[in-house]
C-alpha cells in the first residue's frame, strides 16, 4: 500500500495538470485560442492544440515544482535518487509534461485513420488504449529518474489507466469533459 501511495505521489504533477488542463480547454481564452497541431488536416484531431499541448506541458512543471516544496516529497520516488532542487523539477516536470502530449499523438493519429471521432472510443481495446497511452510516456520518463522494475512499470501504466478513468468519470459528472 505504502509502495501505490508513493506511485501516486510521484504521479501527482501529472494528475493534477491533466485535470488542470481539462478545465483550461473549457475557457474562453481556450477556445479564442485552439489551432490545432495539424492545421486542421485532421492528422491528430481538432483536440490536439498547441494551446493545449503548452499548457498541459506548462502546468505539469508547474505543479512538479509546488509539490517538490510540500511534506509530500519525501514520498516522491523522484527523490530516492536526485537532489530536490528547482532544476531537477523543472526538468522532470517539462519532460513529463512533454511525454504526456507525444504519447497522446499515434492514439489519436490511428483513432482519426479508423473514423473514431476526438475524445471517444470504439470498443474497449481503443478505451483501454486511450486510458494508457500518456502514461507510457510518463512511466519511461520516470524510468530515468527511478530504480524502476518491470513489475513497477507494468504497475504506473496500471495505476496511470484507472486513475485516468476514474478522473474522466468524475469530470464527465461535473459537466467538464463531454463523454466517458
Amino acid at each position: 500500500m505504502v509502495n501505490i501511495i508513493k506511485m501516486y505521489i510521484t504521479l501527482m504533477p501529472v494528475i493534477l495538470g491533466g485535470i488542470g488542463n481539462m478545465i483550461f480547454v473549457k475557457t474562453t481564452f481556450y477556445k479564442n485560442h485552439n489551432k490545432p497541431i495539424d492545421s486542421g488536416k485532421n492528422i491528430f484531431g481538432k483536440n490536439k492544440t498547441w494551446i493545449g499541448a503548452f499548457s498541459m506541458i506548462i502546468q505539469v512543471t508547474i505543479f512538479q515544482i509546488i509539490l517538490s516544496y510540500t511534506v509530500l516529497s519525501k514520498y516522491n520516488y523522484i527523490y530516492e535518487n536526485n537532489e530536490n532542487i528547482l532544476k531537477l523539477n523543472l526538468i522532470v516536470g517539462l519532460l513529463l509534461g512533454t511525454a504526456y502530449i507525444i504519447f497522446e499523438l499515434p492514439n489519436s493519429f490511428v483513432k482519426r485513420r479508423l473514423n473514431i471521432e476526438p475524445g471517444k472510443t470504439k470498443n474497449w481495446i481503443s478505451y483501454i488504449i486511450d486510458q494508457i497511452d500518456s502514461i507510457i510516456g510518463v512511466t519511461i520518463i520516470l524510468c530515468f529518474y527511478t530504480d524502476m522494475t518491470i513489475i513497477q512499470f507494468l504497475a504506473y501504466i496500471i495505476l496511470g489507466a484507472i486513475t485516468h478513468s476514474l478522473i474522466n468519470l468524475i469530470l464527465y459528472f461535473v459537466k467538464i469533459r463531454k463523454n466517458i
